[in-house]
This record gives structure tokens, sequence and C-alpha cells, in this order.
């Protein structure tokens, strides 16, 4: 039986409606892809929290949990573990994004989002996000 990992991400919109996207680094699983942000949901903590969390610490923004709109999610089956991912969509927050984890990070309209090489878990969430913007 393969373990549950919970993670959370988030569609950031800007007011042009372009989605940001943060490409992975060197060192970790699956690098060099691109990604929407946001990471694993802490035991106890739920996953508007995760996210608040998250957002902070790789973009260095804040973000109010009123402010995230679930929008769908991702169930995917990889080899040691099944992945399930809640998709938020925040168009308001404090700061400038910046990727503090030394990601690169890309403003990009949904349309062209399939144009950026994701994980497989990622690549089911862009039909919803087009649909969205």
């Amino acid at each position: 039986m393969k373990t549950l990992l919970l993670v959370v991400a988030c569609a950031l919109v800007d007011v042009d409606n372009r989605v940001l996207i943060s490409q992975r680094p060197e060192g970790k699983a699956l690098a060099g892809l691109w990604e929407f942000p946001g990471g694993k949901v802490d035991p106890g903590e739920s996953p508007e929290d995760a996210l608040v969390r998250e957002l902070a610490e790789e973009l260095g923004i804040t973000v109010e949990k009123p402010c995230l709109a679930p929008l769908t999610f991702a169930s995917f089956d990889y080899e040691t573990f099944h992945l399930l991912m809640p998709l938020y969509v925040c168009r308001r927050w404090q700061g400038f994004v910046s990727g503090r984890e030394g990601q690169a990070v890309k403003w990009v309209k949904a349309r062209d989002l399939r144009s950026y090489p994701m994980p497989p878990a990622d690549e089911p969430l862009i039909p919803h996000l087009v649909d969205l913007l």
C-alpha cells in the first residue's frame, strides 16, 4: 500500500490574468520542471495554512486565507506514493514575488502553460486554469 502525500498548490494570478509558475531547483526531485508554488501539508496543518506558510517561504509574499479560492485538485499515482494536491487560486497578496529558494519564477498566460514541462500531477490542472482565465 502506498503512502498518501498531501501537498497544496496555488495559482497566483496577476492583474493581467497571468499565472505564476516556478522551476524546481537542482538537487530536488523533478529538478528543472515548472510547477505551481506550494508544498507539503504538515501534520495538524490545514491546506490553507500550509499554503500561506509555503508562499511566504518560497516567494516572500503574505497571503490571507480568505484570498485562497479552491479551484480543483489533482490525484496522481507516482511509483512510490500517491499524491493528492488541491489547487487554490489567489489574486491578492502583499509583497513582491521572488524566488527565495533559488528557483526561477515566471508569469505565464494560462493558454501557454503547456509550453513549460511540468510534473505529471500538475498537468491535469492546466485546463481548469484555461477555463477560468
